[in-house]
C-alpha cells in the first residue's frame, strides 16, 4: 500500500491506495466519485477520462503507483454540479448530447481539457481530440457532441451567452416536436446518474460478488463440475451450479409460431448437459468481493467432452453435422412468402432478370457500457432483479419457471441503462443473478468484463440472402424471388419472428406484384443471436437494396429514378400484401433528388488518380411495434398539486424513453395548461407499473405513446365538468371519482400467415439515404464524406431525441458497411478489435431531412424512430463503393483487403 495526498476536485484528500489499482478504481470505489465510468477497462471507450495535472488521461489503465503524490485530479464532479452547470454542460444538453449518457462524463471532461488547451478549436481539432483520446460513443454519431464544444467553447470566450443555448419554452407553452431536452438530461451530463455499477458500490453490506465460470470451448458435453478447491478459497459464501436451481433450468424462449420444430426450451441458465457457444455459463461463484470471486472462479474443474462446433449456417446444416439440441434438427424453422402470381411464368417470360448473393455480419451491439445487474429478496419476500432490460414484463415470464419462481414473486426494476441496441431485448443474467440470490439468500452483484460482454451477450444473427429480379425494360419491376438463411446461433429465442423479418422485408419499398421465396432458421454453435436495431431490416433489405443498383445498371438507369419509378404508391402493396398508409416515398426522392446530382457533380470533380469518389443511395422501410395485434399498457394519476404521473415500463436504452413520456403525456394533457416539470414518471419497474411492452421494434412511441394519450384522454374526461372546466384533485376525490386511470392500447393490425401475407404493423417508418465516399485505389480503405438521410417517421415527438436517433444509426450503418464484426472470437473480443467506429470514422456531414406525414394510428400522428436510421444506410455506402471505383461488395463488412482484392480483380 502507498499512502498519497491528492487534491481532488479542488479539495485536498490523503489516501491509503493499492499501488497496482487503478485510478478509476480508486475514484469509484474508494471516494464513490462515480462520474468516472468503467466501460471497456481498457483504455478504449474514454468513458473512464480524468484530468491528472492538467493532462487528459484514462483512469482505467492508470496505475496509482504512476499517480505522483501531491497530484490534482479533476473528474466530471468537479467541473459542474446540476444546480451550477458549467458551459460545456449546458451546450451538451442544448444539442442533446447525452442520450443514455454512460459515456458523457468522460466526454465533458475531454472537452474541458481540449477547451483548457484550445479556446478557439475548429470543428475538426475536436474530432481530432476526442479521436486522439479514444472518446468513444456508440449513441449519438458524434455530430452533436461536436456542435456542443463548439457552442460551448463560444460562451467560454465571452461571444455567446448560456441564455443563447437553454431551451426556452415557447409562447404558447407547447412541447411537442420542440427541442425539450429529456429529463434525465442534467443527470447525465454531471455524472449523477447511477447506472448499474454505481448502483453496485452502493449495495448493502452482506452483498455477495459473483463471477462466472465460463465455457472456453463453442460445443461441448459436460461429463463433470468439481467446486471443490473453488469452495475452499477465501471469501467464498457459495458455488452455484445448475444443481442449486429449483426451476426448470431453462430460458424460455417464447416460440411464438405453431411450426417451430424446436420446443423453446433450449437455453441453459447455469449449463447442465452441454455447453453449446463460447462463454456459456457453467457455475456461479459467490464471495464476499469480486476479486475473491474472481480467483475462486478459476479454480472450479469443468471436464469437458469437446463436440464438433458449427460456427456458421452452412456448417450447421452440413449433412454429416450432429444435432445441437438432440431431438431438434438443427434447420428448425421454414417461412415462406407466397403474394399474387407465381413467379416463374414472370420470371420465363421478363425482358430483364437479375440475380444476388448476399451476406450481411454478426454484428456486435458495442454499447459503451458492459452488462450488469443486481438482484436480492426484498421485505414482501419477492426477488427483486435489477438489470439492463429493455423487456420487463417479457424477462419476468421468460425466466421465471426456470428459476422455480411463480411470476408474482418476480420484481423486475430496469437500472439507469447505458445504451444496449436492442442486444437486451433478451434476458442476460437476469436468470443468474436470481438464481444466485435464491440460492445464497443474500444480495447478488455482477458486473461483466468488456470481454464477457463481448462473448457471452447476443449478436445480430447474419444472413444469408439470395435475391432475383423480373424487370419490363422500362424498369418496371414484375416479381422477386427470394431465400434467406438466419444464423441464429444455438438458442432459439425470437429466431422465427426474426426469420419472418426476410419475407416482411426483402423489397420492401417496392411495389412488386408477385413474390415467392424461403427462409430458414439455423441453429449454430457461434453467439446467440439477439435483437439489434432494424432487426431483420438490415439484413432483409441489404441485398434488394444492392440488387436494386445492379438492375439499374443492367437497364442503363439512374439507381435513384430506377427506385422512384418502384417505390409505393397509391394501389401499391407491401410484400406481405398490405397497404402501406402513408404514401410518402415519391416525395423523398423528390426533396433527395438535387442533393443526389450535386452529390455525383462533386464526386466526379474530386476524384483523382489516387482517390475515386462515389455517390450511393437506398430506400429503407420498417414497422413500427411487434407483429400483429401489439399492445401496451399504461397508468395516469393525477396528484394532489394538481400534477400528473404516468406510470410505465417504457424501457430506456437511451433512446428517450422519458422525453417519449413526457412529451405525449404533455401533448395530451395541454387542455390542463400544465408545465412539462408537473407531469411526473415513475418508470421501469414492475411492482409499480402495468405491462407496456418492451422497447424494441420502435414500438413504444406507437403503442405505449397511444396507452399514455388514452390514459390523459380518460383521466381528462372524468375531471370535466358540466361547464367544461376541470376538477381538481381535491374536487376529485370530494366526489370520490377515482384518480388513478389505467390507459391501454391495441394495435388494429393483424399476424402475418404461412405465406408471410396479413397487415403486421399499422404504422411503418420509411427512410432514403444517399452516402458520398472516397476510395484509396491503394489500400482499398473507404472513407465516409458525407451521409444524407430523408425520414418520415410521423409528426415528431421531440426533435432533439430523434435527431439522435437519426444520427446514431446512421453511425451505426456505417459500423456495419465498413468494419464491425464478431467472427473471430479472440480478434474480435474487444471494442477496437470489433471495429468499433471512432469520431474520424464517422463524417462530420451529416444531414438529416422529416417529411412528417401524419400517421392515421401514431399518438398525435407519430410513428416510430430508432430502427429506420439503421434498415439500410450500409447498402448506399456499399453502392457508394461501387459507384467510386467499380467494385461491388456483397459480403459485410466491406473491410480495405476486400475492396483491394476487388480492384485487383477488375
Amino acid at each position: 500500500m502507498i499512502k498519497l495526498n491528492l487534491t481532488v476536485n479542488g479539495v485536498p484528500k490523503t489516501l491509503v491506495v493499492d499501488p497496482e489499482e487503478s485510478l478509476a478504481d480508486v475514484l469509484r470505489k474508494q471516494m464513490l466519485l462515480t462520474g468516472v465510468k468503467v466501460g471497456c477497462g481498457q483504455g478504449q471507450c474514454g468513458a473512464c477520462s480524468v484530468i491528472l495535472d492538467g493532462k487528459l488521461v484514462r483512469s482505467c489503465v492508470t496505475k496509482m503507483k504512476r499517480v505522483a503524490d501531491g497530484a490534482s485530479v479533476t473528474t466530471v464532479e468537479g467541473i459542474g454540479t446540476p444546480d451550477n452547470l458549467h458551459p460545456i454542460q449546458e451546450s451538451w444538453m442544448a444539442h442533446g448530447g447525452a442520450q443514455c449518457g454512460f459515456c458523457t462524463p468522460g466526454f465533458i471532461v475531454s472537452a474541458k481539457a481540449l477547451l483548457d488547451e484550445n479556446s478557439r478549436p475548429t470543428r475538426e481539432d475536436v474530432r481530432d481530440w476526442f479521436q486522439k483520446h479514444r472518446n468513444a460513443c456508440r449513441c449519438t454519431g458524434y455530430k452533436q457532441l461536436t456542435d456542443a464544444v463548439m457552442d460551448a467553447a463560444k460562451i467560454l470566450r465571452g461571444e455567446m451567452r448560456v441564455a443563447d443555448v437553454r431551451y426556452k419554452l415557447p409562447a404558447d407553452g407547447r412541447v411537442w416536436g420542440t427541442n425539450l431536452p429529456r429529463p434525465s438530461a442534467v443527470a447525465k451530463v454531471t455524472g449523477t446518474w447511477d447506472f448499474g455499477a454505481d448502483l453496485g458500490l452502493k449495495m448493502p453490506e452482506g452483498t455477495l460478488h459473483l463471477a462466472l465460470v465460463q465455457a472456453t470451448v463453442s460445443h461441448a458435453n459436460i461429463k463433470g463440475i468439481d467446486t471443490s478447491e473453488a469452495e475452499k478459497m477465501p471469501g467464498v459464501y457459495k458455488v452455484v451450479t445448475h444443481k442449486d436451481v429449483k426451476g426448470k433450468n431453462r430460458i424460455t424462449g417464447l416460440i411464438t409460431f405453431p411450426t417451430n420444430k424446436g420446443d423453446g426450451w433450449d437455453r441453459p441458465i447455469p449449463c447442465d448437459e452441454k455447453a453449446f457457444q463460447y462463454g456459456d455459463a457453467i457455475a456461479i461463484v459467490c464471495a464476499e468481493t469480486e476479486k475473491q470471486a474472481k480467483a475462486a472462479a478459476e479454480k472450479v474443474k469443468v471436464d469437458l467432452e469437446q463436440l464438433p462446433e458449427y460456427m456458421s449456417a452452412p456448417a450447421a446444416m452440413a449433412e454429416d453435422a450432429i444435432e445441437i439440441h438432440p431431438g431438434t434438427p438443427n434447420v428448425y424453422y421454414i417461412q415462406k412468402i407466397a403474394k399474387g402470381p407465381e413467379t416463374k411464368p414472370l420470371f420465363d417470360k421478363a425482358p430483364v432478370v437479375v440475380e444476388g448473393d448476399f451476406y450481411t455480419s454478426r454484428q456486435p451491439h458495442l454499447p459503451i457500457e458492459p452488462d450488469v445487474g443486481c438482484a436480492y429478496m426484498n421485505e414482501q419476500g419477492q426477488l427483486v432483479i435489477h438489470s439492463k432490460s429493455i423487456g420487463l414484463h417479457l424477462h419476468l415470464y421468460m425466466i421465471a419457471p426456470g428459476i422455480g419462481l411463480e411470476a408474482d414473486k418476480i420484481v423486475m426494476v430496469q437500472n439507469p441503462t447505458g445504451g444496449t441496441f436492442g442486444y437486451k431485448f433478451s434476458p442476460t443474467m437476469e436468470a443468474l443473478l436470481g438464481v444466485a440470490a435464491m440460492a445464497t439468500g443474500r444480495p447478488v452483484y455482477l458486473n461483466y468484463t468488456y470481454h464477457q460482454q463481448q462473448t457471452y451477450t447476443g449478436k445480430r444473427s447474419p444472413q444469408f440472402t439470395t435475391v432475383r429480379f423480373a424487370a419490363e425494360k422500362d424498369g418496371k419491376l414484375l416479381a422477386m424471388e427470394t431465400d434467406w438463411t438466419v444464423d441464429h446461433g444455438p438458442y432459439s429465442e425470437f429466431g422465427d419472428l426474426l426469420t419472418l423479418r426476410g419475407a416482411q422485408f426483402i423489397g420492401a419499398g417496392y411495389d412488386i406484384p408477385s413474390i415467392r421465396g424461403e427462409g430458414r432458421t439455423v441453429c449454430t454453435n457461434h453467439a446467440w443471436g439477439a435483437a439489434f436495431r432494424g432487426y431483420g431490416g438490415p439484413e432483409s433489405e441489404f441485398g434488394s437494396e444492392l440488387l436494386m443498383d445492379e438492375l439499374a445498371e443492367k437497364l442503363g438507369m439512374d439507381p435513384l429514378e430506377l427506385r422512384y419509378k418502384n417505390v409505393y404508391r397509391k394501389g401499391s402493396t407491401t410484400p406481405t400484401g398490405q397497404d402501406p398508409e402513408v404514401y410518402s416515398l415519391p416525395e423523398m426522392i423528390d426533396i433527395l433528388r438535387p442533393k443526389y446530382q450535386e452529390a455525383l457533380k462533386r464526386a466526379k470533380a474530386n476524384s483523382t488518380a489516387e482517390v475515386k469518389r462515389g455517390v450511393g443511395v437506398c430506400v429503407g422501410v420498417y414497422g413500427a411495434g411487434l407483429d400483429g395485434p401489439d399492445s401496451s399498457e399504461v397508468f395516469v394519476e393525477l396528484n394532489e398539486d394538481n400534477g400528473v404521473t404516468v406510470y410505465s415500463c417504457w424501457e430506456d436504452h437511451g433512446q428517450g424513453a422519458d422525453a417519449g413520456s413526457l412529451g405525449t403525456a404533455h401533448e395530451a394533457l395541454r387542455p390542463l395548461g400544465l408545465s412539462p416539470d408537473k407531469i411526473r414518471l415513475v418508470m421501469n419497474d414492475t411492482s409499480k407499473a402495468p405491462n407496456s411492452g418492451p422497447a424494441g421494434g420502435s414500438r413504444s412511441q406507437v403503442m405505449t405513446g397511444n396507452a399514455i394519450k388514452a390514459g390523459c384522454e380518460l383521466l381528462l374526461a372524468s375531471m370535466r365538468k358540466a361547464d367544461k372546466s376541470y376538477r381538481t384533485h381535491a374536487e376529485m376525490v370530494a366526489e370520490k371519482i377515482p384518480t388513478k386511470i389505467s390507459g391501454k392500447w391495441t394495435a388494429p393490425a393483424t399476424n402475418c400467415d404461412e405465406n408471410g401475407q396479413g397487415k403486421p404493423f399499422c404504422c411503418y417508418m420509411y427512410g432514403l439515404f444517399m452516402s458520398e465516399v472516397a476510395v484509396e485505389l491503394a489500400t482499398g480503405k473507404t472513407t465516409m464524406e458525407k451521409i444524407t438521410m430523408v425520414a418520415d417517421i410521423g409528426k415528431v415527438n421531440n426533435r432533439l431525441v430523434v435527431d439522435g436517433q437519426m444520427y446514431g444509426g446512421l453511425a451505426q450503418g456505417i459500423g456495419l458497411a465498413l468494419t464491425e464484426d464478431y467472427e473471430d472470437i479472440k480478434k474480435h473480443s474487444t471494442l477496437a478489435g470489433a471495429g468499433f467506429p471512432y469520431i474520424k470514422q464517422i463524417p462530420d456531414n451529416m444531414e438529416v431531412i422529416y417529411v412528417e406525414s401524419e400517421r392515421p394510428d401514431g399518438p398525435f400522428g407519430a410513428s416510430g424512430a430508432g430502427e429506420i436510421p439503421l434498415t439500410c444506410p450500409h447498402a448506399s455506402v456499399i453502392n457508394a463503393i461501387y459507384n467510386a471505383c467499380g467494385v461491388r461488395i456483397t459480403k459485410l463488412p466491406a473491410l480495405p483487403e476486400k475492396v483491394l482484392a476487388g480492384l485487383k480483380a477488375k
